[in-house]
């Protein structure tokens, strides 16, 4: 039976989570594993859910109890649903809600890069990408495109922070990705990653470029595809450490794409093909 609470009270310590705790907050790094994030829209909760992820209460418009949130709510179990009407919600949390509907949930324990990479052909490494946004397109294109896994640097930016799972669409929760915590970055990944059997390629503007549709790169078995922070790209340490350095052919004299929309073509060209 779903526990149905009507919002009275905008002060109720159960709402921080939605409307007034910070991503840091959130996060909790102290204490990871009290850590929380938040999901938004029927799709992506489900998605979430899908993955495994805990859920600890909803937030949604009276409306779609029994509307498009009602498959949602019968797959939480007895967890609290807070709801009320929509301006209400929009009161409470400061912006309107994405389909009407917010799930807080605990965060999952991270895999280790090893398990990430276990049958992986094709991974991408994001080197201090800071932007949620970019890291949420960043993950989209790699479920599009064939992209096996993702691991980040730690100064990325966190790919369960709101933003970036709602403009991933929820993709955040189905390709496998961890974070390079404890690996000194970038010598020691690059030796993590060729013990693992990757050859990597740094997407950067260099004279010793190869083409991105470079035969080399397509027969490679296995290949991490390495891109780096908006603006600044790639640290000249990572791209001298890595097997090859490919750039995108550009027009016009556009020098180089944003890192979301980079990340896109080489996914394109270089993902694992499905079969």
């Amino acid at each position: 039976m779903p526990n149905i609470n009507e919002i009275t009270d905008f002060s109720a310590p159960e709402l921080d989570v939605y409307a007034r705790y910070s991503e840091v907050q959130l996060l909790n790094r102290h204490e990871p594993e009290k850590g929380v994030f938040i999901a938004e829209s029927p799709k992506v909760i489900g998605r979430a859910l899908d993955a495994g992820c805990v859920p600890i209460s909803l937030l949604l418009e009276r409306a779609h109890v029994e509307g498009q949130g009602k498959e949602i709510i019968s797959r939480c179990g007895e967890i609290p649903v807070y709801t009320a009407e929509f301006d209400v919600l929009t009161k409470l949390t400061g912006f309107k809600l994405t389909r009407g509907m917010l799930c807080a949930m605990y965060r999952p324990k991270l895999p280790a890069v090893e398990a990430v990479c276990r049958g992986a052909r094709r991974i991408a490494v994001l080197e201090n990408v800071m932007n949620p946004t970019n890291i949420g397109a960043i993950f989209r294109s790699a479920a599009a495109l064939n992209m096996d896994a993702v691991l980040l640097t730690p100064a990325c930016s966190n790919p369960l922070y709101r933003r970036a799972i709602r403009v991933s669409m929820g993709t955040v929760f189905q390709v496998p990705w961890t974070f390079l915590e404890g690996t000194e970055w970038p010598q020691h990944g690059m030796e993590l990653l060729s013990g693992l059997g990757f050859k990597t390629a740094a997407m950067a503007l260099s004279d010793e470029s190869v083409r991105i549709d470079d035969p080399r790169l397509m027969a490679e078995d296995r290949l991490a595809l390495i891109l780096g922070t908006e603006g600044d790209g790639l640290a000249e340490e990572t791209i001298a450490d890595c097997d090859y350095t490919v750039r995108i052919p550009m027009a016009h004299g556009v020098d180089s794409l944003n890192v979301a929309a980079a990340s896109a073509v080489a996914f394109w060209q270089l993902g694992s093909r499905p079969t």
